[in-house]
């Protein structure tokens, strides 16, 4: 139940979560579970670094798909000449 680990969780000391994998209470650290919210910075840091890229670009090559036509239907067999 979620409310019961969450419960469990806030109840413990700091650094200590629920790893859903093992199904037990651990040191996140210590076990190498990432923390969510370094993940979460690190993502937008990456993301503002590279729309600041593009920003100051001046020029960017982009490829825009064509539609191309169906391929029209083969010819029939020579069998009946």
């Amino acid at each position: 139940e979620g409310s019961v680990i969450i419960n469990k969780v806030k109840e413990s000391p700091v650094g200590t979560g629920f790893d859903a994998l093992k199904e037990e209470y651990v040191d996140m650290v210590a076990a190498g579970i990432l923390d969510p919210a370094k993940v979460t910075r690190s993502a937008l840091q990456n993301a503002t670094s590279v729309a600041s890229t593009l920003l100051t670009t001046e020029s960017v090559v982009a490829s825009i798909k064509e539609d191309t036509p169906a391929m029209p239907a083969g010819g029939a067999g020579m069998g009946m000449m």
